[in-house]
């Protein structure tokens, strides 16, 4: 369901504190350190570094380590200080910073992929080691040993990867679109489910505990919520970008979800509304509202003497019906429709001012996105993109 115009832009945007440059290549991911006014990056120009912010206001690398190899993800542990790096050549690194961020230690490598890590997640509450890769690989590593516990394959690339401590549930989402749920014991796992709603590859997952809620953003501009929790099977559609959903961030104590994409715009979504789920497209060979045969039905326009029309969809009720009947548009946001979109008559008629309000604030952040994260403990939001520009912001309390 593609969602037509571009939506409005709110005048109130983050306070911009700070621009990280000096990597030579696309950024991958990013992380504030908590505690500390510092960053860590991971780069496509095969360097790690640590930021500090000196006294001249400025962050300069306290680390600069050079890889073997492009770095394509990366997983900090707070508590350890214990830093993974996932390679462009398969192999995660794992490192401890020191207490004062100026130095990095090796550990271990992992072989754990064939070709491009996409994914990392330490589990220190399992001593555990998660890692999704290009070569269609879930796998898992004991951290204190450094052996490779199992795997499971996936039907495409894996790039979405989270995990849920209680249940021991991991989810997965790949580049044909799908979503799996496996259950993960010491050294095996099962397959719990697999469910797909997007029309094009999923490129970020993020987990809510608390609400048992699944956010999956995809290369088809759209973020869909899954119900997990619920066991309803309830899934509710969020259309805010107009590119590829890149990376997503959720805040718990507020109940609202962070969406970056390469349209490098920063959606930040409420999720303490009650919203609806989108209706099914109905099938139909004739509209629903004027009965006037779509083009695939000779039969009738032979009977009625009349031309076909093309088909179309109102997004509020799902029904089949001709341009004629669906010439208005309106945004819907309990439905996640934050632009406008095509509607029928009578569901445009009754759609009120009030529902019509918005539930989602848009802004620009200047450059295509790859990666997102937030400090919920200072409200600070941090990006990274293809511009090897690291932008550190904090989220005015009027804007969100």
């Amino acid at each position: 369901m593609a969602a037509e115009p571009q939506p409005k832009a709110l005048t109130r945007k983050p306070l911009l504190l700070n621009k990280v440059e000096g990597s030579q290549d696309v950024v991958n991911m990013a992380a504030i350190v908590p505690k500390e006014d510092g960053v860590i990056s991971v780069s496509e120009d095969r360097t790690v570094r640590v930021w500090l912010k000196r006294d001249s206001g400025q962050y300069w690398p306290s680390i600069y380590h050079a890889m073997p190899s492009p770095c394509s993800c990366m997983s900090f542990n707070p508590e350890t200080r214990r830093l993974s790096i996932g390679l462009d050549n398969g192999t995660i690194s794992e490192f401890i910073l020191s207490e004062d961020y100026n130095k990095m230690t090796l550990v271990k490598n992992y072989q754990a992929h064939q070709s491009r890590v996409m994914m990392i997640l330490f589990v220190l509450e399992m001593e555990w080691v998660l890692s999704t890769g290009q070569d269609k690989n879930f796998t898992w590593h004991c951290s204190e040993s450094g052996q490779r516990l199992g795997g499971y394959r996936t039907s495409a690339g894996a790039c979405g990867l989270q995990f849920d401590v209680e249940t021991r549930h991991v989810f997965v989402g790949d580049h044909s679109g799908q979503v799996t749920i496996l259950k993960l014991e010491q050294e095996s796992c099962s397959l719990v489910t697999t469910f797909k709603g997007h029309t094009g590859g999923v490129t970020a997952l993020c987990w809510d505990p608390i609400q048992r809620v699944l956010f999956s953003g995809s290369s088809d501009h759209s973020i869909i919520m899954w119900d997990i929790g619920g066991r309803k099977g309830t899934a509710i559609e969020l259309q805010g970008h107009n590119d590829k959903v890149q990376s997503l961030s959720y805040a718990h104590h507020t109940r609202q979800l962070i969406s970056c994409g390469a349209d490098g715009g920063i959606v930040v979504w409420n999720m303490d509304v009650e919203r609806q789920e989108t209706p099914e497209w109905l099938d139909s060979d004739s509209c629903q509202k004027c009965d006037q045969p779509f083009f695939w039905n000779f039969k009738q326009m032979w009977d009625s003497k009349k031309i076909g029309l093309r088909q179309h969809h109102c997004r509020k009720c799902g029904k089949a019906v001709c341009g004629k009947c669906s010439s208005k548009r309106s945004s819907i946001p309990l439905m996640g429709f934050e632009f406008e979109v095509r509607v029928c008559d009578s569901c445009h008629e009754s759609i009120t001012d009030e529902e019509r309000a918005p539930t989602a604030t848009f802004h620009d952040s200047k450059h295509n996105i790859v990666h997102v994260h937030f400090d919920a403990t200072r409200g600070w939001l941090l990006t990274s993109g293809t511009d090897k520009v690291i932008k550190v912001g904090v989220r005015s309390s009027s804007s969100c």
